[in-house]
């Protein structure tokens, strides 16, 4: 065989490739096929339309595989870091053991273990949890059945809510973009998440209405846009553009785009429309493609932006970007909107 070429789009990582017209066959041209240089050299191909636009990322072509299922499955990319982290984690529990050599003894050794040794929150385990289930169901294809292990306790919580006049103590603490994420979170009840995806296109100023997309579950909802956000709003648009005709300009301008977007409307990543509402300060390469891209906000950055607010404004309370989302619920039912519409499409609070 000749000595594998290094795959650009793999720059360091040592993940070698083999162009498809050194193999000999032609059977195999609508295939790429890599081989990992270490710890042994274990061949693996893949399909190319599917290898479009993706980036390799581990030494294992294990956990590459695990990587190339969740994102043709849809998963959102959160949720790949999440289920790769404890797939990795169970690895290397076991001595590094490959997965399809263990089975539900195993799995619930691993669970066991979190709960009991490592006293890991409920949600915690459920994250584990759910991401072996997802490797033994779609990627080994041998479900598991009949897991018995010891489960974490879940603890019965009250969410931290703020009253009207810590909210507008907190917000005027807050200053520019981060004051009008969270005026628009606390004001129509987002999670973080579904704030900063938001883009161009989901904001209908005409109707005052805000269409969320993939939220909690991959469910989509229309929400009330409350009327003192929309000037706001178009104010902080306006400034966006600037930024964002300043990035074609230099010959950049794109954003990642959901599913298969990108291929089949190519130009759609630099129109206006897909531009995130509250996009980064600063360039970025996008994990899946290695793209220069301009990313949203990283929740990190609205984060530590409230709970320095809170700590100016000497709120007591442990305050986070979820807080909003309570608040807005509590104050909604405390003017009168009966408590199955907050759990609901969320209606329109007071600011």
């Amino acid at each position: 065989m000749q000595e594998p070429s290094r795959y650009p789009r793999c720059k360091s990582r040592n993940l070698l490739y083999i162009p498809e017209a050194n193999t000999g066959s032609s059977c195999i041209s609508n295939f790429m096929v890599f081989v990992c240089v270490a710890p042994v050299y274990c061949i693996c191909v893949y399909e190319m339309d599917v290898l479009e636009g993706w980036s390799m990322r581990y030494k294992s072509p294990f956990l590459n595989e695990v990587q190339r299922v969740l994102r043709v499955r849809g998963y959102a990319y959160q949720t790949e870091k999440t289920y790769i982290y404890w797939i990795r984690y169970y690895i290397k529990f076991h001595q590094d053991q490959h997965p399809s050599t263990l089975a539900e003894p195993e799995v619930e050794r691993f669970l066991s273990y979190l709960a009991v040794n490592r006293n890991v929150a409920v949600n915690t385990q459920n994250q584990a949890f759910n991401s072996l289930i997802f490797l033994y169901r779609h990627v080994l294809n041998k479900p598991l059945v009949g897991l018995d292990a010891c489960r974490a306790k879940r603890a019965r919580k009250l969410p931290a809510v703020l009253n009207r006049p810590e909210m507008k103590a907190l917000l005027y603490e807050l200053q520019g973009h981060n004051r009008l994420l969270a005026s628009l979170m606390y004001g129509v009840g987002l999670r973080v998440s579904e704030a900063l995806r938001i883009r161009v296109k989901d904001l209908d100023f005409h109707d005052a209405r805000l269409h969320i997309h993939q939220g909690k579950g991959s469910k989509d909802r229309v929400v009330p846009l409350h009327p003192a956000l929309i000037l706001p709003l178009q104010r902080h648009l306006s400034m966006v553009k600037q930024l964002h005709d300043t990035d074609v300009a230099a010959g950049y301008g794109e954003v990642h785009l959901p599913n298969a977007l990108e291929r089949k409307y190519p130009k759609a990543a630099r129109s206006w429309a897909w531009q995130y509402v509250f996009p980064s300060q600063k360039l970025s390469a996008d994990p899946r493609s290695d793209k220069i891209r301009r990313h949203h906000l990283h929740p990190s950055t609205i984060q530590s932006a409230i709970k320095t607010a809170a700590k100016r404004a000497e709120i007591h309370k442990l305050v986070g970007p979820h807080t909003l989302r309570h608040s807005f619920a509590t104050h909604a039912i405390e003017n009168g909107l009966e408590i199955h519409r907050v759990k609901g499409p969320p209606a329109k609070a007071v600011l």
